[in-house]
């Protein structure tokens, strides 16, 4: 009887576990369909977003100010490449004036970024751009530059007289010569260095002629000057009241062929994280925009 009563006992026991282990299995099983739920939810958001931006296709014509290259190749391209997987930005980067003039005849260009408002109104005149169709994104500084190690001599822009060469901007054709030249007439010194100067196609070229020393000065972009620490020095900036705000306008031509992804672009350029790409380069986010 009692070796009955042991052998019921231990049976009662083992089911009751067996039940124990049921149930424990049941409650991790009961969270598991919520936890699906808004995995599944995140998936069919992700895949909706990229599908919406897998309809916007083709290619992209910018025509941007040569100041802004190293911004639109090492990142922005990029980044936005990667969110419209099928799209992609083909650029060509020049003096503003430049561009301005293959637009009017007749460049297949859908945003055009000038590092002048100048070369935007012209455009917008000419019908090109749509009116009120231009923003005013950016805005830069106009330096005085020196290879670096040859500060000496050189402590306000006024000391660019000192210099036996002095590499600008073509002022016919290029925003920072624009610039330069404004601020050199102000200060009454353009007569006194207009013998000296190298005229460069674009700010590019005026940035590498003075980091290989064949020019001793320059007056550049604040962000050119940053992209290139290791070899040029600025030494002043052009003084307050000397030049006009350096305005960035970017605009999308009216006649582009691919409204879609030119509008799409747009809208990534006046994005937070574009902005901060501009920034990290020295740009400033123009206020007024």
């Amino acid at each position: 009887m009692k070796k009955l009563t042991a052998v019921l006992l231990l049976t009662a026991m083992t089911a009751g576990l067996a039940a124990c282990g049921s149930n424990k299995g049941a409650d991790t099983n009961t969270d598991t369909p919520a936890q699906n739920e808004s995995t599944e939810e995140a998936v069919t958001t992700e895949t909706s977003g990229a599908a919406q931006n897998a309809d916007i296709q083709g290619t992209i014509t910018l025509a941007a100010a040569a100041s802004l290259e190293k911004s639109f190749t090492e990142h922005l391209i990029p980044m936005f490449e990667e969110q419209y997987p099928e799209v992609s930005i083909e650029g060509t980067y020049d003096s503003s004036g430049k561009l301005q003039s293959q637009i009017e005849a007749g460049a297949d260009v859908d945003i055009f970024f000038s590092a002048s408002l100048k070369q935007m109104e012209a455009l917008q005149e000419e019908g090109y751009i749509a009116e009120d169709a231009s923003v005013d994104l950016l805005e830069n500084k106009i330096v005085l530059i020196v290879p670096a190690g040859k500060e000496r001599g050189y402590t306000s822009f006024e000391d660019i007289v000192n210099a036996d060469m002095i590499a600008i901007g073509d002022p016919e054709s290029v925003p920072a010569g624009q610039y330069g030249k404004e601020a050199l007439e102000n200060l009454d010194l353009w007569s006194s260095v207009e013998g000296k100067l190298s005229l460069g196609t674009n700010v590019t070229e005026v940035l590498n002629w003075v980091a290989e020393g064949s020019a001793d000065a320059g007056i550049v972009y604040a962000t050119d000057a940053a992209s290139m620490t290791d070899k040029v020095s600025v030494v002043a900036e052009a003084p307050e009241g000397s030049v006009s705000k350096v305005i960035y306008p970017v605009a999308e031509l009216k006649e582009t062929k691919n409204k879609d992804a030119a509008d799409a672009f747009m809208e990534f350029l006046q994005s937070d994280e574009a902005l901060d790409v501009f920034k990290a380069a020295g740009f400033t986010v123009n206020s007024q925009q």
